[in-house]
């Protein structure tokens, strides 16, 4: 979507930037001559990722393992991403924990996963990156993934719509807050995007069945990685640089059946069964 080098010499951070729609747009910013680091908990998929993504575009990835829930290691991640490529732009908070249930059905450590790694982790990375953008007097630019449900709300993903509806509003809160640095902060909500692992943990394969997921879409299909990279990129780059504490929505019109997940009120208890059996086996590594 953009002209070539639109992003060339920035550097992005991207969580959660190993797989799935993380990947997808770590690769659009490399292509329009971004660097970019990317982190998750898992190091040898990060490795192959950056391998991979240097491999297509001839840019710059650096892998570095980070768990969000840590500030120590999101300190480290940014102390090494400074002494790599100099400065830090941009930060894509992309890390996410999600999966359909009941929440009658939850343990409190099951909502306080999902809480940690959406909304603490957002909120701890971006702190981190903002204080040293205030320090060093950089015009930095954040930007969080969220979901059409932040606003709206959803039965049977409870704790992630709790978590993205409190980083969406970080978002505004400190669009307004941070804009006499130079510090711009927006969000992205999509709708649903197919990747491996969240997607067999949202649409496992017994509710898949039971519906057409994109039944409730006017565009009647799901979206490309590129169409969200398109808008991931511009947000990052300067030619969006009158916009702060938005919320793009790219959803294919699904936002205005509102509540994404709450169809599966029809959903029996024999068939969360089978459901939470699939999605406990999605969530199992890979064997070599």
């Amino acid at each position: 979507m953009l002209r070539e080098g639109a992003l060339k010499d920035k550097t992005i951070i991207v969580t959660g930037g190993g797989t799935g729609l993380g990947k997808s747009m770590a690769r659009y910013f490399l292509q329009l001559g971004a660097n970019v680091v990317i982190c998750s908990r898992k190091l040898p998929v990060l490795e192959a990722a950056a391998a991979e993504l240097m491999d297509e575009t001839g840019g710059r990835v650096v892998p570095m393992a980070c768990d969000v829930r840590n500030p120590l290691e999101i300190e480290n991640v940014i102390a090494q991403t400074i002494e790599r490529f100099g400065r830090i732009d941009s930060l894509l908070n992309n890390s996410a924990g999600n999966f359909i249930s009941p929440t009658e059905r939850l343990s409190y450590k099951a909502f306080d996963v999902v809480v940690d790694i959406v909304l603490k982790g957002t909120y701890y990375f971006t702190l981190a990156v903002g204080k040293y953008w205030i320090e060093n007097q950089i015009p930095g630019t954040v930007l969080n993934i969220s979901t059409t449900y932040a606003t709206t709300g959803s039965g049977y993903v409870v704790p992630s719509a709790v978590a993205k509806g409190g980083a969406l509003i970080l978002v505004k809160s400190l669009a307004a807050e941070w804009a006499k640095y130079g510090i711009r902060l927006n969000a992205i909500a999509p709708g649903p995007f197919p990747t491996k692992g969240a997607w067999d943990r949202l649409f496992p394969e017994p509710l898949v069945k039971m519906m057409d997921p994109t039944s409730r879409i006017p565009l009647k299909r799901v979206g490309e990685h590129q169409e969200l990279a398109n808008v991931a990129a511009y947000l990052l780059s300067d030619y969006s640089s009158f916009v702060t504490g938005e919320c793009i929505t790219i959803d294919g019109g699904e936002v205005l059946s509102a509540g994404e997940f709450n169809h599966l009120e029809n959903v029996s208890s024999e068939q969360w069964d089978a459901i939470g059996l699939a999605i406990k086996q999605a969530n199992r590594p890979a064997k070599e």
